[in-house]
């Protein structure tokens, strides 16, 4: 077989990822998504197995030689939005659009087992070319397929993320925490509802909750530690039904978002106590529940510390590797590198001159797609500096 180049693989990764942006699907019901990426595995000669977990899948390619074991990761999921930008490959599923990026993540990896399918008499160790559902939901796709054994025996897991809050041929991460926790949580403040013009013989559900509202807003001032980032925000507030009736129930949602354990395990107590407080003040009661989503994304230091090795060397001068800030939004690669050493990498793929210039989950998001070739490349360089480590040993 022909030996392939991450360059030479350029238009072969546009044409998947815009086959891919034109047949999006929702998380846990990517079935020809998954039967897409299946068939090109199965033309280059790559064993599959397929998770039970949702529609999940992993690439096995071993080299002759033991030796490591890389896992490479990507996500497959859309979101449901109805996309507005115009592109000729824009989805052709109503309300359904891949505005994060993930037909992208896609495409990378299916170019990064192509190109070690036609290196496979020179690979030494073993890749996995993990295809995961479900990124977008709690509890998400990696938690099955962990549970299904993904991970048994690997060494490393690398994953990456296109990015357009950085410009094209940047490229980032940070060791230890670099995206928060997300938890959701459901409150439910019970009055008893009468008249708008007999308040007294009410129990004000808005009322109380309109004060927990604003008494949320004290937890990260005044019970988190102030050198540890996090996030309470209220998303909605939903009450009543007309406005000479006082509602009986009010209802409460929002998201929690932290970079440590102990920071988000305080979070969910002080929230707890507050509504139980607060409704039991307005003679009310409070009903939460609490939804603990991903954990925190925390790097490996010495994985890290690869990147930052390798990157410039991968992508040439011209490219420019950071270290990233912490940012708030959450991913679930996060359960990935608790179990084994892992780092999670953005790559710069907005670009004005293109039109990828609006935030991801935008209607009218969209990536600059030679940000894919600096994704591929990545995903070359950390794998074979990992699977190398064991010949030097």
């Amino acid at each position: 077989m022909e030996r392939l180049t991450a360059s030479g693989l350029l238009p072969e990764m546009v044409k998947w990822r815009r086959h891919l942006h034109r047949h999006p699907e929702l998380s846990y019901q990517e079935k020809e998504t998954s039967a897409y990426v299946a068939a090109r595995l199965a033309e280059l000669g790559i064993e599959i197995r397929r998770s039970k977990a949702g529609y999940g899948l992993t690439g096995i390619l071993k080299g002759r030689e033991s030796g490591r074991t890389v896992v490479l990761r990507a996500d497959m999921d859309a979101l449901a939005i109805t996309e507005e930008n115009g592109r000729e490959y824009a989805s052709q599923h109503p309300g359904i659009m891949h505005a994060c990026g993930h037909d992208g993540h896609t495409a990378m990896l299916l170019a990064a087992a192509a190109y070690y399918s036609s290196r496979r008499e020179e690979l030494k160790g073993e890749i996995r070319f993990l295809f995961q559902p479900a990124e977008e939901v709690c509890p998400g796709g990696a938690v099955g397929m962990i549970a299904e054994g993904v991970l048994e025996g690997a060494d490393a897991v690398y994953g990456l993320h296109l990015w357009t809050p950085l410009p094209l041929g940047t490229v980032g991460s940070a060791p230890g925490p670099l995206m928060a926790s997300a938890d959701e949580f459901f409150i439910d403040m019970i009055g008893r509802g009468g008249h708008g013009g007999m308040p007294n013989r009410t129990v004000d559900s808005i009322v109380a909750g309109a004060a927990l509202v604003t008494g949320l807003q004290s937890i990260v001032s005044r019970n988190v530690d102030p050198l540890r980032p996090a996030v309470v925000s209220v998303g909605t507030i939903q009450g009543g039904s007309a406005q000479n009736i006082i509602a009986e129930r009010c209802r409460i949602t929002g998201t929690v978002r932290a970079f440590d354990e102990e920071t988000r395990h305080l979070i969910r107590r002080r929230i707890e106590e507050m509504a139980a407080s607060v409704a039991a003040a307005y003679g009310a009661e409070a009903k939460v529940d609490y939804l603990m989503g991903y954990p925190p994304l925390v790097n490996d230091e010495a994985e890290y510390n690869r990147f930052y090795r390798v990157a410039p060397e991968a992508l040439g001068p011209d490219a420019e590797v950071i270290r990233m800030e912490q940012i708030m939004p959450a991913e679930d690669f996060s359960y990935y590198v608790k179990e084994i050493p892992g780092c999670f990498i953005f790559v710069g793929a907005g670009n004005p001159d293109k039109g990828a210039v609006y935030p991801h989950h935008h209607s009218k998001f969209d990536f600059d797609e030679d940000a894919m070739l600096h994704g591929v490349k990545l995903l070359i360089a950390m794998a074979d500096s990992s699977l190398n480590e064991a010949s030097s040993v």
